[in-house]
């Protein structure tokens, strides 16, 4: 087991999983705020890693390609202050991020789980009813209708309809774009049969238009995945959470050939291999003794 908490958050591992829990208050981005806790189950992981600089340093949880909507829905476009799977550390905490690095990495070798893709989302969507948004309006989506709302700062063709509402077996495609220096972003919702050159976001009434005049405006990626976990076609397991669409390797080596063994047994025999992989990291364990070991209870798996 491994905790660090800080400014952005508390980090709790527990040998399967790592708990993010998001700070609160000032300094701490609205995007992780409105995201809420997460459990990251460690097939989801691909791995860790602890950055230094000057002030402290960063810890990074590096996914799976596939296994989050929401680094799905942001494709690689989040800052690293609105990333809810990055940690900044402060510089007398350096040690710990180390331990809790070690602590994961050790568990991942352990476990075999593969780096590799996931065949489906291995963490839900954000919680439903999610709303978020900014610049010219607000979109909104409870599971099943999606919903725009705009403001006052809304063009002419946007207010005069008013707000727009539609099913989510409507829709195709969901784009986010964040605001980038001078260029404004956008949420855009693609339906079946939309014209192949939709109109600007502005003036879009299936896009939001975001300005980047406030950091609550990344919370739209938050619709965004909400609404791409159910569109039609979407990977095997992406509303649930659970990990129905995982690999299958990405059970552990229990998954593989033979039938696993019964959940008493398999609990021991994981707990077996963490104690291994402490002995090891005390420097109990040589290198050829930990392989030994590790090899012995991997047969009983």
């Amino acid at each position: 087991m491994a905790d660090i908490t800080q400014r952005d958050g508390t980090w709790h591992f527990d040998g399967e999983a790592v708990r993010i829990v998001p700070g609160r208050g000032k300094g701490v981005h609205p995007l992780r705020e409105a995201l809420g806790e997460r459990v990251v189950p460690l097939h989801a992981l691909a791995g860790v890693s602890f950055e230094p600089d000057r002030k402290g340093g960063r810890l990074r949880l590096r996914l799976r390609d596939g296994a989050c909507p929401v680094l799905r829905a942001a494709d690689g476009r989040l800052k690293d202050a609105a990333d809810p799977y990055q940690l900044a550390v402060e510089k007398d905490r350096d040690g710990v991020a180390g331990y809790f690095v070690d602590a994961v990495r050790n568990a991942l070798l352990l476990e075999q789980v593969p780096a590799g893709p996931a065949d489906g989302f291995l963490l839900p969507g954000p919680s439903l009813p999610v709303a978020g948004g900014g610049g010219d309006g607000t979109a909104s989506f409870d599971g099943e209708t999606v919903r725009l709302t705009w403001n006052w700062k809304a063009d002419e063709i946007k207010t005069s309809n008013g707000p727009v509402a539609f099913p989510v077996s409507e829709v195709t495609d969901v784009r986010w774009v964040p605001p980038i220096g001078l260029e404004n972003g956008h949420l855009r919702f693609v339906r079946a049969g939309a014209p192949a050159s939709p109109p600007a976001p502005e003036k879009d009434l299936y896009s939001l238009d975001l300005w980047g005049l406030s950091k609550k405006e990344y919370t739209a990626v938050l619709v965004a995945a909400a609404v791409l976990v159910r569109l039609p076609g979407a990977p095997a397991g992406a509303g649930t959470g659970t990990g129905t669409g995982a690999l299958p390797e990405a059970a552990g080596p229990a998954a593989i050939g033979s039938a696993p063994p019964a959940g008493d047994e398999h609990d021991v025999a994981l707990r077996r291999l963490r104690e291994l992989g402490e002995l090891h990291r005390s420097g109990v364990l040589t290198d050829d003794e930990f392989t030994a070991a590790k090899q012995a209870v991997l047969k009983r798996l």
